[in-house]
């Protein structure tokens, strides 16, 4: 199809304002990706339309933000009407993608007790929040801890046909854990390779529904389970946890290091316990400050959001009602969105996508913003 040269200069506006807004690269925002409904008749500013901005990363907490400043910057299109939906890309892989998994992000740290699992929960529900299809795997199978942040321990998986499972679905958000499939009284006394299998079964075994994102809540450390998930799964970037103490940010560079060795580009970091605020208002920092920045700086990578020292985190991941839910207006979710939102952005503009066939390409949303402009009577 093609456009008329007003039309086709109008929907390159609206695709530059788009990407000033996101403060992406405009070349994120490929033209190419423009499809027009209606184009029989002309794209005039005086005639009622509506504009389809179809975003490939998920932020729908921002939505009625981007079409204020839509409006507001494309005066000319004031009597138009915008509405966005989300088509989130495939990325590229070393191996092909899981059934019905779009990307697999693995939330790791350096070492215990930083908050990852914690993490990965909230990420997972924010993310949903934001518009995304999301699933979440525990693959730590020596201490799985996501059935009980879940509020579902005494969970098990159904089977049709007692070889593959079906996750368990809470709140829209679809999760497994060897957790779920191994009594909890049971400790897990396996070597290595059992380890590896065990977790390659709980994902290749699983009937996903179709996600957007599966996030992997990953053991603490850098052995078997991180070298399994990143060699042998279609891991598409890893989320680093750490807390600011000089000890966390140590282990955490290991990590780092791990992933950039087996190619695995690294989102960014999400510091936990990064200050304490009081009543009053004023910060104050018990483990010190600026080491997830220093770190970022070394390997080119971000600080994706710093997250205070709360009760409020503990209390709801130990009643299983991660916070984000219990309570999506406060402060603490706000950052776990924040994070969310940055984490969409980035696999859909810094990740290659997957190649597809031009069919599934237009299914399952290659480019990063696709404009569709429908005429309406």
């Amino acid at each position: 199809m093609f456009f008329s040269k007003s039309k086709q200069e109008r929907i390159h506006e609206i695709e530059q304002q788009i990407a000033d807004f996101y403060s992406i690269a405009t070349p994120c925002v490929n033209s190419d990706a423009i499809v027009a409904l209606g184009n029989r008749e002309k794209f005039e500013a005086g005639k009622k339309q509506t504009i389809e901005v179809s975003l490939g990363f998920t932020v729908k907490s921002t939505a009625s933000e981007l079409l204020d400043f839509l409006k507001q910057q494309l005066a000319q299109l004031a009597n138009c009407q915008f509405e966005i939906s989300y088509n989130v890309p495939i990325s590229e892989a070393k191996l092909p993608p899981v059934p019905n998994v779009k990307n697999i992000i693995a939330v790791s740290s350096g070492k215990g007790g930083v908050g990852k699992s914690a993490t990965s929960v909230n990420l997972a529900f924010a993310l949903q929040q934001e518009g995304a299809r999301v699933g979440i795997l525990d693959a730590d199978i020596y201490g799985p801890s996501v059935p009980i942040m879940l509020g579902n321990p005494k969970a098990h998986p159904d089977s049709e046909d007692q070889r593959t499972m079906f996750p368990l679905m809470v709140e829209g958000v679809a999760a497994n854990s060897i957790g779920y499939l191994v009594d909890s009284d049971s400790a897990a006394i396996w070597r290595g390779p059992m380890a590896t299998k065990a977790l390659k079964q709980l994902i290749y075994e699983t009937k996903w529904p179709l996600l957007d994102y599966l996030i992997v809540d990953l053991p603490p450390g850098t052995g078997d389970i991180h070298l399994t998930i990143s060699q042998q799964v279609p891991l598409s970037a890893a989320v680093i946890v750490t807390t600011p103490q000089t000890i966390a940010t140590a282990d955490a560079k290991k990590g780092i290091a791990m992933f950039e060795k087996l190619t695995i580009p690294v989102l960014g970091i999400v510091e936990n316990m990064s200050y304490f605020e009081c009543k009053c208002g004023e910060k104050s920092y018990p483990f010190s400050q600026g080491g997830s920045v220093a770190l970022a700086e070394q390997h080119s990578t971000e600080v994706l959001g710093e997250l205070p020292l709360s009760n409020l985190i503990r209390e709801h991941a130990d009643e299983g009602k991660p916070i984000v839910t219990a309570l999506p207006e406060s402060n603490v979710s706000q950052i776990y969105k924040s994070i969310a939102r940055k984490v969409s952005l980035k696999i859909a503009t810094t990740l290659r996508p997957h190649q597809l066939t031009r069919e599934q390409s237009s299914k399952d949303g290659k480019n990063s913003v696709n404009i569709q402009v429908v005429n309406k009577t």
